[in-house]
């Protein structure tokens, strides 16, 4: 394809375990665009893990650099961009996305718990990670739903399969706007 359709911006958000930077970084390659993951930037923006962060900051401390991490990502990333599972229950950060294309990369918990693993070193997974997982998709879904412009299930499908299904989804949303855009033009 040519033009925008090859540097499209999509977002990629969900839980952890749901493939988002395993799949981010197949549709970078397919697209020939950069992959960006805001987690990633938090640490090294902080000099330090993540983990680290959540133990000698908090929570509210991580949450802020993530924040930043994501309005700076939007502003600047034209390629694939992924999330942190959590960034999305930020008000400001749900309001940034809109207008963007935004792909919910739904997990089950089982599948989740899987791709996780059981001996997590997540903070926010500590203690009994199944039920902690439960928690946080319950706490989750809805927000994720309601920031989605297109919502893949991932669960017992290679991050190829994934991958393809965000890639065909969007390309099909950039030939809708760009339908719609000719269409206003034309009316104009």
């Amino acid at each position: 394809m040519s033009g925008a359709a090859t540097r499209p911006r999509v977002v990629l958000v969900g839980p952890m375990g749901s493939g988002k930077t395993t799949v981010g970084r197949i549709l970078a390659e397919a697209w020939g665009v950069g992959l960006r993951d805001t987690d990633h930037d938090v640490e090294a923006a902080a000099g330090r893990t993540i983990s680290d962060i959540f133990v000698d900051d908090g929570e509210q401390a991580f949450r802020a650099l993530e924040r930043k991490a994501v309005a700076d990502a939007l502003a600047a990333h034209d390629g694939v961009l992924a999330l942190g599972g959590g960034a999305v229950l930020d008000p400001e950060t749900r309001d940034l996305l809109g207008g963007h294309r935004v792909v919910f990369l739904h997990v089950g918990l089982s599948d989740s718990v899987k791709r996780v693993g059981l001996g997590s070193a997540r903070p926010l997974l500590l203690g009994n990670v199944r039920a902690r997982v439960k928690a946080l998709l319950d706490e989750r879904l809805p927000v994720y739903r309601e920031v989605a412009t297109v919502t893949v299930d991932t669960d017992g499908r290679p991050a190829e399969d994934v991958a393809r299904d965000v890639r065909e989804a969007v390309e099909r949303l950039e030939r809708d706007e760009h339908d719609q855009h000719h269409e206003a033009q034309e009316d104009a």
